[in-house]
């Protein structure tokens, strides 16, 4: 029923305009709620709410707090249809995201929805799907079509350079959020990667572990995060006199890693014992779902956690509990990223400043059940 050529919350506005106007919902008839909107389009809550909000904008309908929206009589919503005007394009922001899942992506929406409507602007979301061409697609398209300001969760912190800097150069208002560009100076929110990297090994080599592997699925090259996240470790390992085994670092791993729940049982279940004969003590994931596969892995192995192996996740998602050993993780403040991101772009809009700030967000250490001591404090504590 929808298409790509014009927003999705301006498509179901024209179809309920028609049925209002062709009398197939009649005065006082309440409308389907934004939940059965968004159920009936195939769109987020977002979506549909904005729809009705851009419905009652043209006296179309109007709506009880608590009940619902309704059809407003006849006359009243004929005139309504013949004078109505579009509204302002500069009230769009757009979110680009690689995926939309209830843990972050949810929070990041929430921090930047909350800011944009309470200055009176609308947001829309958009989906790459991990696709480098999607997302390129939809930085050259959302702002001819009316989307003035756009919110990038980068796929990759390698690819889209040129139209990103386009828009940048341009003034057009763009920033990133949860990574940022290297090589380009423009406006980013982020959580303290590097001090989270940090933090993390800093937490292992108090506990007496000096054989920290640090494992990612993706190479250090394509995102931020796990760049900042790995010279914090690597800085902690050389602040404490402990040299960096580049033997100890996992990264770029192949697709089963990232595979069905049995695929990546078993790749990681052939890491630990790579992990074992390196005589690895701790293992600094990239992110809980990570560190989630490794521990899955080492008890199948029968490796007692944390008193042979300790592990650390990043994020803090529902992972990190749902664990049979629950992990000690870095939590990131997604909301607070989401509202910095919307500020930036907000005032670029309202006020004309160019951004090029990073605003770094702390993140928190969360202590749990798979991290302890290493070798020879556990066998310390054990003669004590």
């Amino acid at each position: 029923m929808l298409n790509d050529n014009k927003p999705l919350y301006s498509q179901i506005l024209g179809i309920l305009r028609e049925r209002i106007s062709q009398g197939e919902y009649v005065t006082g008839q309440q409308l389907p709620t934004e939940l059965e909107l968004a159920e009936q389009f195939g769109v987020s809550r977002i979506t549909s709410k904005r729809a009705l909000i851009e419905l009652e904008r043209e006296g179309l309908i109007y709506r009880r707090r608590g009940s619902g929206s309704f059809v407003k009589k006849r006359d009243e919503a004929k005139t309504a249809i013949e004078v109505r005007t579009v509204p302002a394009s500069s009230r769009i922001i757009s979110m680009i995201l690689p995926f939309v899942s209830p843990n972050n992506s949810l929070e990041h929406m929430q921090g930047v929805a909350k800011y944009v409507e309470s200055k009176g602007y609308y947001l829309s979301i958009h989906n790459s799907d991990w696709s480098i061409e999607r997302e390129r697609e939809l930085l050259i398209s959302l702002p001819k079509r009316g989307t003035s300001g756009i919110i990038l969760y980068p796929v990759s912190t390698q690819h889209n350079l040129d139209v990103v800097h386009a828009l940048h150069v341009n003034e057009y208002p763009i920033v990133t959020l949860d990574q940022y560009y290297n090589l380009l100076s423009m406006g980013s929110a982020v959580s303290d990667n590097f001090e989270g990297g940090y933090m993390a090994a800093s937490k292992l080599i108090e506990l007496g572990h000096t054989r920290i592997a640090f494992i990612s699925t993706v190479g250090i090259q394509y995102r931020s995060t796990v760049r900042d996240r790995f010279f914090g470790y690597s800085k902690a390992l050389s602040d404490n006199g402990i040299p960096l085994d580049i033997d100890l670092f996992f990264s770029d791993l192949p697709r089963e890693a990232e595979g069905a729940a049995p695929v990546r049982r078993e790749f990681y279940k052939k890491l630990l014992g790579r992990l074992q004969e390196l005589r690895v003590t701790a293992i600094q994931a990239e992110h809980d779902m990570v560190a989630f596969d490794c521990v899955k892995a080492a008890l199948d192995l029968g490796i007692r956690i944390p008193e042979e192996l300790s592990i650390i996740g990043f994020d803090n998602n529902d992972l990190s509990l749902q664990a049979d050993i629950p992990l000690s993780t870095l939590e990131q403040n997604y909301e607070e990223i989401g509202r910095r991101s919307a500020m930036m772009v907000v005032d670029q809009l309202e006020n004309g400043t160019l951004q090029l700030e990073r605003a770094v967000i702390p993140v928190k250490w969360i202590s749990r059940h798979s991290v302890g001591p290493g070798p020879e404090l556990h066998d310390l504590s054990e003669l004590s």
